[in-house]
């Protein structure tokens, strides 16, 4: 079983606050592939077949909370690439990136523009 999830579909206030941010975030990712139906903002990673995708859309009533979605890096180099890219992009509350929780957790914390917690990380054990 290689894949642990199909999909991801994250709520915010408002899509066109975000589209930008998760246009340039989304393909550095991994997630290149742009599938975008009306209402969504979806892109899907390169593979062919069915692969995970990761969806945004607007939900007016939506309100950030305490979830977080960290979403895995191959080294730190690429930890450090795209927290570079954050500062590029307007993510808010951006902390790292560094080792967090011990020397095998390489991270970089931030917020969406909704207020949409996310997280890029790098293990080096398990």
């Amino acid at each position: 079983m290689p894949r642990r999830f199909d999909h991801i579909d994250l709520r915010v206030p408002s899509l066109p606050a975000v589209e930008s941010f998760y246009r340039r975030l989304l393909p550095a990712l991994g997630f290149s592939q742009d599938l975008t139906v009306p209402g969504w903002l979806q892109y899907y990673a390169p593979e062919s077949g069915v692969t995970e995708f990761f969806g945004v859309t607007e939900s007016p009533a939506h309100v950030p909370n305490e979830n977080r979605i960290a979403f895995w890096a191959a080294d730190k180099a690429e930890v450090d690439r795209l927290a570079a890219l954050l500062v590029e992009i307007g993510a808010q509350n951006i902390e790292g990136p560094g080792y967090d929780e011990g020397p095998d957790y390489y991270a970089v914390f931030f917020e969406d523009p909704a207020g949409n917690r996310l997280e890029i990380c790098h293990r080096e054990r398990n």
